[in-house]
């Protein structure tokens, strides 16, 4: 085949339906990996803010006795607030209880904050480690309505990290995968 010569030029080849599915994909998935960032700050925003000293609560351990995170002092404070109804909380505790143990030697202190109902709490806790999770019994304390709100707890998981002068340095509402709590834990030990 020979081109005459002063012919135009082939036309460009069109984007063909199935490009513009792909690229409205890609522009849809872009938009909504912007708000999902953006309910995540708005969240955060939402729990107690890094650097505020954490509100002074008393919580019955489970098995008898209380806690005082001021007793904590010193250390470094991952409390997780959970319940057993939660799928997520479940999920992610072996995680919690396994790096707790792990960093525990080097002043980690690991706060199971149950969120389940009153006086049913004790019962439902004991059921879900008895079946589920043994190694959890000895952080597990009940965090009443009052401590809840006073770490505006609004969603479960909700967990925290607090500094060795009992000052929150971060917080994160929703479930975290093992190494993203590690990745907090390690942070948080850095700190002086």
């Amino acid at each position: 085949m020979t081109e005459s010569i002063g012919a135009p030029p082939p036309a460009p080849k069109k984007a063909g339906a199935g490009t513009k599915v792909v690229l409205g994909l890609l522009g849809a998935l872009g938009v909504g990996g912007v708000v999902y960032l953006g309910v995540l700050e708005a969240q955060r925003a939402r729990l107690v803010p890094d650097g505020t000293s954490a509100p002074s609560m008393e919580m019955a351990r489970h098995g008898g006795g209380t806690l005082k995170l001021e007793d904590l002092k010193g250390q470094v404070v991952m409390l997780d607030f959970w319940a057993t109804w939660c799928p997520p909380c479940r999920e992610e505790m072996p995680a919690l209880v396994k790096l707790a143990k792990e960093y525990e030697p080097q002043g980690l202190v690991f706060v199971a904050a149950s969120r389940d109902d009153g006086d049913r709490a004790p019962r439902l806790v004991e059921a879900f480690m008895r079946n589920h999770l043994p190694d959890l019994a000895p952080y597990v304390v009940y965090a009443d309505d009052n401590v809840a709100r006073a770490f505006q707890v609004s969603a479960l998981p909700t967990l925290y990290f607090l500094d060795r002068e009992g000052k929150v340095m971060d917080a994160q509402r929703g479930a975290l995968s093992e190494d993203g709590i590690r990745r907090r834990i390690e942070r948080a030990l850095k700190q002086p």
